[in-house]
């Protein structure tokens, strides 16, 4: 079990330094903001693993851990990885880059709680989070329309030569490659963990809000530390929101569908998770967005409810 343990680290970790090193290449040959390839490329990758993981949760019955990993995995992403991204590197941003994305993540997170509130997560709020999720893709459309019109791709080639084929395809073999390691190495870490974790007898919700949110949420960790070595802040950042999103409109949306009934949510997520992931979310872009910088007392602010969320967690 050790040995898997390990070995899910080593893909992760060298799988997200090729990950972010191909989508840094991506994002200047094409000309399209970082953030918009955080947002969308890498995000989607970095999302499968919470996906998978849930839907299959879903089709077990295990609801509880279904809904657990989406929601704690953006709590993790937001309490912790984010945490550490605002703590290492704060940066001034653009308000116009990030305010979209973070009221769409907000939006997502409101609906959910308000699911939460009726005890289960049903198709009227499935479509609102679809939605949300269509909401999010137009404004990544958008945004790069709006970049390529304002010196994107059609002014990159007036200065340089395109890419030459060679280069194409090693950048999108490395891509390739660093997202095959990061979804292994995280499937590897989350099966060896949770059945560490079922040993010790852990409730299915506490494996699903602790060990399985933060392993599959390791790739936006392991891409976000990457991205800071590399002083890639927006695509950090962006892949933090972006994988958010996904995760809450994408997941428990399709999960539902799969399993062919409304999710039921327990009083526990209801009372606990739920609103936490409402508050982190709260406390990470809306200071942010009123004063166009991400601040280290947010991370600090973001690390203490989390650690505040995992003590109530475990003694749930």
């Amino acid at each position: 079990m050790l040995a898997i343990f390990l070995a899910g680290i080593i893909l992760i970790v060298k799988g997200g330094d090729y990950f972010v090193d191909a989508a840094s290449w991506i994002a200047e040959a094409s000309g399209i903001p970082k953030l918009i390839v955080g947002a969308t490329i890498v995000s989607l990758a970095t999302t499968l693993p919470e996906m998978l993981v849930s839907v299959m949760a879903a089709v077990q019955g295990k609801t509880d851990m279904a809904i657990g990993n989406a929601v704690g995995s953006v709590t993790a992403n937001l309490g912790l990885i984010m945490a550490i991204s605002v703590i290492c590197m704060p940066v001034k941003i653009r308000r116009g880059d990030y305010l979209v994305k973070s009221l769409l993540m907000l939006a997502a997170a409101g609906t959910i709680v308000s699911g939460g509130r009726q005890g289960r997560v049903g198709m009227v709020l499935s479509l609102a989070l679809l939605a949300v999720f269509g909401a999010f893709l137009f404004e990544n459309l958008r945004a790069a329309r709006q970049s390529m019109r304002c010196g994107g791709v059609g002014d990159l080639g007036l200065f340089r030569a395109p890419p030459a084929k060679r280069e194409v395809l090693f950048h999108c073999a490395k891509f390739t490659i660093g997202a095959i390691g990061v979804i292994l190495g995280a499937d590897l870490l989350v099966d060896s963990g949770s059945a560490l974790a079922q040993l010790v007898g852990v409730s299915e919700r506490i494996i699903g809000v602790t060990v399985v949110a933060v392993g599959t949420s390791l790739p936006e960790l392991v891409t976000t530390v990457t991205a800071i070595a590399k002083k890639q802040s927006a695509l950090s950042v962006g892949n933090i929101l972006g994988a958010n999103i996904l995760d809450l409109t994408l997941i428990l949306p399709l999960s539902g569908l799969i399993a062919g009934e409304p999710l039921p949510v327990s009083p526990t997520s209801a009372q606990i998770d739920l609103p936490a992931c409402l508050l982190v979310g709260g406390i990470a872009v809306i200071p942010a967005m009123l004063s166009a910088r991400f601040r280290r007392w947010q991370g600090l602010a973001l690390l203490a409810v989390y650690g505040v969320y995992l003590a109530l967690t475990c003694g749930a």
